[in-house]
Parts: structure tokens; sequence; C-alpha cells
């Protein structure tokens, strides 16, 4: 059963699936945003960057986090609005074949003026395949409350 606004408490924990990074997504992910950087689609150029090879968008990887997130169902029907993205920062790159995961931690609640809805606070941690973070930052959003 999903969560509700209720249903949540300072410290709780969750952990989602794992999706492992292909050429496919940074191709698809160029398409979509519009970011065809070569340092995410030229092997040769990023053979010769500080990466060594080509890296995954910072942004690709925020948006997998997002998407194993959702698939989690925690949250089902109950995730009204995400409000903003917290000092997001890129700790590591992410290479083609990498596996990661998000790992959340829910840091504060608020209620709002409106009874229907809370405010969840959320710091986030991007792992991969070796448990080494390579992005964090946290989650806002908006939460629906039980009926009264």
């Amino acid at each position: 059963m999903p969560l509700c606004f209720e249903d949540l408490a300072v410290g709780m924990r969750f952990e989602t699936g794992r999706r492992t990074i292909t050429d496919a997504d940074l191709v698809n992910f160029s398409e979509v945003s519009g970011d065809f950087n070569p340092l995410h689609l030229d092997e040769e150029y990023a053979r010769t960057s500080l990466f060594g090879r080509r890296v995954a968008h910072g942004m690709l990887i925020l948006s997998v986090a997002t998407g194993l997130r959702q698939r989690t169902g925690l949250f089902e029907g109950t995730m009204m609005a995400f409000l903003e993205v917290r000092a997001w920062k890129f700790v590591k790159p992410v290479h083609i074949g990498d596996t990661i995961r998000a790992v959340t931690e829910i840091r504060e609640l608020r209620e709002t003026s409106h009874p229907d809805r809370g405010v969840m606070v959320q710091q986030v941690q991007v792992l991969n395949q070796e448990d080494q973070m390579v992005a964090q930052g946290e989650f806002v959003n908006m939460v629906r409350r039980k009926a009264r």
C-alpha cells in the first residue's frame, strides 16, 4: 500500500532496485535533452578527457534516480508534486555498464496550510555497483495526506 504523509517519519530509509546504464541511455538522453556534449557520445574525444572514456550525463543520473524511486511503488498515487532539488552534487562519473541505485532518508516533514498534503524533504544518495556514492542531494516532494 502506498505511503501517505501520516505514514512517514524522520529517519525512515528506503532503497531502490538497480539499473545498469547503457549506451542507448546516453544516446536517447542526448536526443531528449539536446545535450550532445562529446563527453557523452564520442569515445575518441572522451578518451582524451579527464574521465578517459564516455560518461553519463549528470542529469541522466538524476533522472534515473527519480525513476528508480518511483518504481518502488512507495508513493504510487500519493506523491502530488516534485517541488525542489537542493544542493545536488555529482561526486563520481557514471560510465556505460555501471549499475546504480538510490538510497533515501527522510530528513524533514512539514504540514502545510492545506489539509490534504504535507511536504517531505529527503536526502538522496545514488550509489554504483561498488557502493560508491556517485551523486547526492535533497529532494523536496509534496505528499498526499489521508482523508479525514
